[in-house]
């Protein structure tokens, strides 16, 4: 038995044993749901490591499944996928916190890819760096990265893997200005067509969780027409 098992959560049968037999060629251990209220049922019974999930399901849709989880503090892995090449669609998606996004049709070979991807995101330090800096203490935000841990005033941070992901790689290079492409290659490993707006969208939420005033930020600037810096926030 694999220690990896893959909710893949779809109406379509023929998607379901598709991903299933390609999922368990590649050494995982795969359950599906049909639907919504079934995904939320099985996530809540067994030990699931990444949600494959359909943003069009009966009786509650992806969407809402990813809202839910998030709004629990479950922060499990999520692959969306969608019939959709909608934009808005994938923004909405990745504002309710999940951490990849795929448009019907697809590889299979492309989805396992991304399932792996993510997992190596999620599970191990994102960058060899990690070991010059084991951890970033900027004013009262700490972040480890080897512990996939950070805490703002001592109270741990709940922060998806993307949001994770992005505030390790700042506080990793504070002091630079990184532009919204660059973001997008360090942290979303591939070609979003240029569609920076998911990195404005995750820049958002952090500064939600570590900003006092989101308007005038201290530690994540806006640098206009660059992009973004995480900089020690100046006192007095």
């Amino acid at each position: 038995m694999s220690e990896k098992t893959i909710l893949v959560v779809d109406d379509e049968p023929s998607i379901v044993t598709l991903l299933q037999y390609n999922l368990q060629q590649a050494g995982y251990d795969v359950i599906t749901a049909n639907d919504g209220e079934e995904a939320l049922q099985k996530i809540l019974e067994e030990e699931i490591t990444l949600v494959v999930l359909d943003l069009m399901l009966p009786k509650i849709d992806g969407v809402e499944v990813c809202k839910q989880l998030r709004q629990q503090k479950n922060q499990l892995p999520i692959l969306m996928l969608t019939a959709k090449d909608d934009e808005f669609d994938k923004v909405l998606g990745l504002e309710l916190g999940a951490d990849d996004y795929m448009t019907k049709p697809f590889s299979p070979r492309e989805v396992v890819a991304r399932v792996k991807a993510i997992l190596r995101r999620t599970q191990i330090p994102t960058s060899e760096e990690s070991t010059d800096h084991p951890f970033v203490v900027l004013g009262d935000l700490e972040v480890y990265p080897d512990q996939y841990e950070a805490y703002y005033k001592k109270e741990v941070l709940e922060l998806t893997p993307k949001e994770f992901e992005l505030l390790a790689y700042l506080a990793k290079h504070r002091g630079r200005v990184l532009t919204r492409d660059q973001l997008l290659s360090a942290v979303w490993n591939y070609d979003f067509v240029g569609d920076t707006r998911i990195v404005d969208v995750h820049i958002s939420h952090l500064r939600e969780k570590i900003e006092e005033d989101t308007k005038k930020p201290v530690y994540i600037k806006t640098i206009r027409g660059l992009g973004y810096k995480m900089e020690e926030p100046k006192h007095g």
